[in-house]
């Protein structure tokens, strides 16, 4: 397969996975409120890491031996543990919308981050324009995205301040991972194994959480069944496809093109949960979706991949 079908195909992987998680933040309104958002993000991403780490058990295991990969995989799953419990926080807090374009469309700058610190990889004029655009889009929907109504109160969107900064926290904690995973791949070992073990030791640091928070989601069969669906589409097929775009996409780049996750979340959000943007977010969301479309409307450089 030639160098510029495997950037295709594995953007298009990230593309489908992203499109995926935007349904998180929709499905997971559906839960009554009892259920807290950590259980939510603590069994979405335990039983999603189970299922990942069973189905690449033998590639998983054989990455977690080795110690050139271990260290990334281990550091990698503290983010994998933070993420969940950030996000959902964050959506619980700003909102549906609010929440999934911070956590996500924070990412990019975090990642660019991480590779410079780690590695001094310098950015390309593409990369800067693209996640200039789209993070000035993030600050539009965080600074007015949001249109308040007559119903309001104390719903989810009251309390945009702290459900911006868990959401930064849940971009640093995406970029971790990311960034983690595709330098665990970078010595050779497959992405599928790569999210197996990472997301492995993710599910058993947080099952803790899940076993004291998570006993809301067992109250009826349509929250286990929400339950179920965010562990088994979002989470276990989602970073499978995951994992095979980072095998050939640096984690930069990956995060940036991830950003579609907000655009998708948040018209679902406006269209069925019944949240409101104003002229403000609008404006935000298609900065985000025309950054995203600089950067995949032309085909990755060597340079820009991450084979080291």
């Amino acid at each position: 397969m030639t160098d510029s079908r495997r950037t295709d195909l594995s953007t298009a992987a990230l593309v489908i996975a992203s499109v995926l998680w935007g349904t998180t933040g929709t499905s997971a309104s559906f839960l009554p409120d009892s259920v807290p958002p950590v259980a939510i993000g603590a069994s979405t991403m335990a039983l999603g890491g189970m299922l990942l780490f069973a189905f690449s058990a033998r590639r998983a295991i054989a990455a977690l031996k080795d110690a050139a990969a271990r260290r990334w995989l281990l550091l990698g799953s503290l983010g994998v543990v933070v993420y969940p419990l950030a996000f959902y926080s964050s959506m619980d807090l700003a909102g549906v919308a609010i929440g999934n374009v911070v956590s996500l469309g924070s990412g990019p700058v975090f990642a660019a981050i991480l590779e410079w610190l780690f590695e001094r990889h310098r950015l390309t004029v593409r990369w800067v324009i693209a996640t200039a655009i789209a993070v000035a889009g993030v600050a539009l929907i965080a600074a007015g995205g949001h249109a308040s109504s007559a119903t309001d109160g104390d719903t989810p969107g009251s309390d945009v301040v702290p459900g911006v900064l868990l959401g930064l926290l849940a971009g640093l904690s995406y970029a971790l991972y990311t960034y983690a995973s595709t330098r665990a791949i970078g010595v050779g070992h497959s992405g599928r194994g790569v999210m197996g073990g990472m997301f492995g030791v993710g599910a058993v640091l947080l099952a803790p959480v899940l076993i004291l928070t998570g006993a809301p989601l067992l109250s009826s069969g349509e929250t286990v069944g929400i339950a179920l669906y965010l562990a088994i589409g979002p989470m276990f097929a989602a970073y499978l496809l995951f994992g095979y775009g980072l095998a050939s996409i640096r984690s930069s780049v990956a995060t940036t093109v991830t950003l579609i996750e907000p655009f998708v979340a948040t018209l679902l959000a406006v269209a069925i949960v019944g949240e409101r943007l104003s002229l403000l977010g609008w404006g935000g969301l298609a900065l985000v979706i025309g950054g995203v479309t600089v950067l995949i409307s032309a085909r990755q450089s060597g340079k820009q991949t991450h084979r080291s």
